[in-house]
């Protein structure tokens, strides 16, 4: 029996026996709905994760205005914050998207991003800039505390239990 016939043969055992375990066949082109649903503090930390989107884009065109003002220390490197600022923001808008999808990707750039945001909002509080800073440490924590509760790491590791340390 050749390769593909081996494969051909699991994959229609795996679909009987999806038959049987649900007791109804499976719906032609569509997946199955997963069992566990996305937790409410997934859905919380992709929306911090949007709002830090939202403040970086912000940022990035207070800086581009600053910059076509002539306010910036030099026009180079005014244009390039702006632009990096840009990137940033739809880089950590691919970050939220995958975390409200629960998908198992976004979750170290998610953390690394909380843990960024919480060095620049210590920043800039030392630096007196509170409007900012205050906010970016809020939304640091919170994001932090709903990424690393047991709900978020299940759905983003998918374990389907918690794990419990074995004492051999």
């Amino acid at each position: 029996m050749g390769s593909r016939s081996k494969a051909r043969a699991r994959a229609q055992a795996s679909v009987a026996t999806a038959k049987q375990v649900n007791g109804r066949p499976p719906t032609a082109g569509k997946p199955e709905p997963a069992a566990d649903v996305r937790p409410p503090t997934l859905t919380a930390a992709a929306l911090v994760e949007g709002m830090q989107v939202v403040g970086i884009l912000v940022a990035a065109i207070l800086s581009g205005i600053a910059t076509l003002q002539g306010k910036s220390y030099e026009n180079a490197s005014g244009i390039a914050i702006t632009l990096i600022g840009i990137g940033a923001a739809i880089a950590l808008g691919f970050v939220a998207y995958g975390l409200a999808r629960a998908r198992r990707w976004s979750r170290t750039p998610a953390l690394l991003t909380q843990l960024f945001t919480g060095i620049v909002g210590i920043y800039l509080v030392q630096g007196a800039r509170y409007w900012w800073g205050v906010p970016a440490l809020v939304l640091s924590v919170a994001g932090l505390v709903l990424l690393l509760v047991p709900p978020s790491i299940r759905a983003l590791t998918n374990q389907s239990s918690p794990v419990s340390p074995s004492r051999s």
